[in-house]
């Protein structure tokens, strides 16, 4: 499967178009994260926690957008866009979408 944000594929040619397909994670940060999120804040530098919680909330999302485009019989998704919100009550949970056109290439 060849996921790209471009909306073509060097040296592929686009034969067929299936579709938008998405994949939605939302996924909560716990109570320890938050606070050593918060600490690291504080006094500077990075939250590994968070990173590693966001990265794996964007691999997710993209599987899941990956499959969702080989269930309609692609083997490329192009165009593919990111986004990242925020949700919830003190912000606690974290929602990434990764969205896409399911195409076939030759």
């Amino acid at each position: 499967m060849i996921l790209t944000t471009t909306q073509t594929i060097e040296g592929k040619q686009i034969v067929n178009y299936h579709g938008i397909v998405f994949g939605e994670v939302i996924a909560g940060v716990n109570f320890v994260r938050d606070f050593f999120a918060g600490v690291r804040n504080i006094v500077g530098g990075r939250s590994s926690s968070y990173e590693d919680e966001l990265t794996q909330a964007r691999d997710a999302a993209m599987r899941e957008m990956e499959q969702r485009a080989m269930e309609k019989g692609a083997n490329a998704v192009v165009g593919i866009d990111l986004d990242y919100e925020v949700l919830g009550e003190n912000n606690g949970m974290l929602m990434v979408t990764a969205s896409g056109t399911a195409v076939t290439v030759a």
